[in-house]
C-alpha cells in the first residue's frame, strides 16, 4: 500500500492518480496480462486509489476517514467473490523466466 500511496500522492489529477495506483498494483502482483478476474479486481480497487488521492490533497489537520472504508469495501468484495483474502496474492512468488532468443 505504501508504493501505491506514494504513486498517488504525486499525481496532479484524479485520473492520473488512479491510473498510477493501478499500474503499481499490477506491477507488484506481476499482472502483465489481462484476464476477466484481474480486470474486475482492478476496477474494484479504483475507489481505494481515489480515496488515497483525495486524502493526499487534504490539509494535514483533516483526517482521511474514507481510505479505510474504501479499502474495507474492496477487501470484503474480494473475499466474497474470490473466497480468499486479496492480500494472499502478494504471498505468491513471481518466478523469473529467462528470455530465450531463437
Amino acid at each position: 500500500m505504501q508504493a501505491i500511496s506514494d504513486a498517488v500522492a504525486s499525481a496532479e489529477s484524479e485520473e492520473i492518480a488512479v491510473a498510477s495506483a493501478l499500474a503499481v498494483l499490477r506491477l507488484r502482483l506481476g499482472w502483465n496480462a489481462d484476464s476477466e478476474a484481474r480486470t474486475e479486481a482492478i476496477t474494484h480497487f479504483g475507489p481505494v486509489a481515489l480515496a488515497l488521492f483525495q486524502a493526499a490533497k487534504l490539509p494535514e489537520h483533516e483526517p482521511a476517514t474514507n481510505i479505510g472504508e474504501a479499502l474495507a469495501i474492496f477487501e470484503h468484495w474480494y473475499s466474497e467473490s474470490r473466497g480468499s483474502s486479496f492480500w494472499l496474492l502478494f504471498e505468491h512468488q513471481i518466478v523469473d523466466t529467462p528470455l530465450v532468443d531463437f
